[in-house]
């Protein structure tokens, strides 16, 4: 606490404008600054997504048309496996409820 009122008493005296003509004066050059601040921030940000694009290790065009190929029967599978499930299940359910759905 003591070091805060020494402080204070040396802000005090050292300065002769008051805090509104402190934040008058800078108001306009600090809006300047944080826009530019923002602005490399943003480029500085696109720059390193672009370095990154370059390290990643594309798929050639026959690792694409495998993959592609594998994913849609692995989808097809799943498809025809839960529709099978599906039919089974709702079968096991008319014969133990004795419904008819028509």
């Amino acid at each position: 606490m003591a070091k805060n009122k020494g402080n204070n008493s040396n802000k005090k005296s050292g300065s002769s404008r008051s805090a509104v003509g402190r934040a008058a004066s800078y108001g306009s050059s600090a809006g300047r600054a944080q826009s530019k601040r923002e602005r490399s921030g943003i480029m500085s940000y696109f720059k390193g997504v672009r370095q990154e694009f370059k390290k990643v290790v594309w798929p050639t065009k026959n690792e694409l048309g495998t993959s592609t190929v594998v994913v849609f029967a692995v989808c097809a599978f799943f498809a025809v496996g839960f529709w099978l499930i599906d039919t089974g299940f709702l079968a096991v359910l008319r014969s133990i409820l004795g419904i008819s759905m028509s």
